[in-house]
């Protein structure tokens, strides 16, 4: 059993990078060194080549075995970002009462997980290779399920559209829904971690020359995005509120707990166990408030949300870091 002093340094090694890379955003944005336009252009490098460089790179070094049994880790991921999407907006837009695009952009905070951001420096520091598995599913879920969904219920919310009747309003968010799903299918985050997969289930390996020069740029991503996420925060006045801590509170620490439970009742191996419980313990992705801005809605509050959540995180995920025994 790992003891108590070697535990802590793993936690610290895996969490202390995010809240200082985040800072040296935060700082750089005050220096006026960098804005929310340029942030957006580091984003762009790591959304196009970076992640999708070093979930290749992830995928392919992980033994073809690890790969094929990682269905319980998947089924539970999905299950906590599809389906608890799905509670959640149920939850916000009928019972809470909240406007359709409200519904949407708080399911899609509490729900996604930051994997692309922060699930490579603290899942690589904990799982190594291994790490790529669990955050390709998640960015799968995120990219081809949650974020088309979203556009969608805000799009229709934000626009003023002009339909003649309920069956052209169908046709109409049917072929909005289908041309999401395509766009995300040419997304480099979506399709390079797929070949991947069929690659590994094939047998195929990476060679050595290959890895280090795909690793050059691809490690830079954890780095480049939550420095660009830093920035980000610098430019949007945060404020606490009550919608803000619960959403952080079920974000960080509900879901996270809930996976806990159904993997122990379900008895999984202790690494996927882990592999699940902290990829969903992560907190909410950047791209919420990309979305909030784009529409306008809740825009003060999904950036409060990412920054008390990310800075609370590193007290969550210490717990569950422990809780694993990762």
């Amino acid at each position: 059993m790992t003891s108590s002093p070697n535990l802590l340094l793993t936690i610290i090694q895996a969490i202390l990078p995010i809240l200082v890379t985040l800072g040296f955003g935060y700082f750089a944005a005050y220096r006026k060194d960098f804005d929310a336009q340029q942030a957006g252009v580091l984003t762009r490098l790591v959304m196009l080549y970076a992640l999708p460089l070093e979930l290749f790179v992830s995928i392919l070094s992980t033994p073809k075995a690890q790969v094929l049994s990682a269905g319980p880790v998947a089924a539970l991921i999905l299950l906590a970002m599809v389906g608890g999407y799905a509670a959640v907006f149920s939850v916000f837009r009928f019972a809470l009462k909240r406007r359709l695009s409200e519904a949407a952009i708080i399911a899609m905070t509490i729900t996604g997980p930051s994997v692309p951001f922060i699930g490579i420096p603290v899942l690589g520091q904990i799982f190594g290779a291994a790490s790529g598995v669990p955050i390709s599913i998640a960015a799968l879920a995120m990219n081809l399920i949650q974020l088309p969904i979203t556009l969608i219920l805000m799009g229709h919310d934000h626009g003023n559209r002009q339909v003649r009747d309920t069956t052209t309003e169908r046709r109409n968010e049917l072929r909005e829904l289908v041309g999401h799903l395509l766009h995300s299918c040419r997304e480099p985050v979506v399709w390079v971690p797929l070949l991947a997969l069929v690659l590994v289930s094939a047998g195929a390996f990476l060679p050595v020359f290959l890895k280090g020069s795909f690793l050059l740029l691809g490690h830079t991503t954890g780095g480049a995005a939550l420095f660009a996420s830093g920035v980000v925060l610098f430019t949007r006045q945060v404020r606490f509120s009550p919608l803000v801590g619960t959403i952080v509170g079920i974000r960080n620490i509900v879901i996270p707990g809930i996976i806990y439970a159904l993997a122990r009742s379900w008895h999984l191996p202790p690494q996927a166990l882990q592999e699940s419980v902290l990829t969903m313990a992560i907190p909410s992705a950047s791209i919420n408030v990309i979305l909030a801005m784009r529409y306008h809605v809740l825009e003060r509050e999904i950036a409060s949300v990412l920054f008390f959540g990310t800075l609370t995180s590193i007290a969550t995920m210490a717990f569950f870091i422990w809780l694993t025994g990762a």
